[in-house]
């Protein structure tokens, strides 16, 4: 009888060890993403294209992986061919512009500072571009309180929701699809 006891408090407290860690995965706060549209950028634009963006900050919270892929056409109404210049994660909420903090890609003509570490090339429409960001990646913005290489206040500004990732194109180079960073706490993107 008592032997049966015993593989009966085994057995409660081995769900409830699963159950507490369900729970943990269930709110994990490292995983962040943004669905991005031309209506999200302040103005909106009236764009084809959208993209996402989902990033995983590692435990030691030190690094961000990341992906990002954005889909055109973009401004399909223009006469000239619009290409993508470049991406960031700025810091701002919704509806508001904010400055940059880090880079997601760029191109030969459109890059940060020397002395931050090079993006990947911004890719053709529907090819995905993926990197990791580290504190050496942040530039900014020092006039939002985040200075260059601050990466646990870039790390805070994706946790409060105040970050967002923009793709800026030749023909809207203040950005054509934007989408606010979330976690999966539900908070509206």
């Amino acid at each position: 009888m008592q032997s049966l006891r015993i593989k009966l408090a085994v057995g409660v407290a081995v769900l409830g060890v699963a159950g507490v860690a369900t729970a943990a995965i269930a709110h994990d706060r490292s995983r962040m993403d943004a669905f991005l549209t031309g209506y999200q950028e302040p103005p909106a634009i009236s764009t084809g294209a959208n993209g996402s963006f989902k990033a995983q900050i590692n435990r030691g919270e030190d690094e961000i992986r990341y992906s990002l892929v954005y889909n055109g056409p973009f401004n399909p109404g223009a006469t000239t061919p619009t290409a993508v210049t470049q991406a960031h994660i700025h810091i701002g909420q919704l509806s508001i512009n904010g400055g940059i903090s880090v880079w997601l890609c760029g191109t030969a003509n459109v890059q940060p500072a020397p002395t931050v570490p090079k993006p990947p090339d911004c890719p053709a429409p529907g090819v995905p571009v993926t990197g990791t960001l580290t504190p050496d990646h942040v530039v900014g913005p020092g006039g939002q309180g985040i200075q260059a290489g601050e990466f646990a206040e870039l790390v805070r500004a994706l946790r409060a929701g105040v970050a967002y990732a923009n793709v800026h194109t030749t023909t809207h180079p203040g950005g054509e699809i934007r989408g606010q960073i979330s976690d999966d706490r539900g908070r509206d993107h």
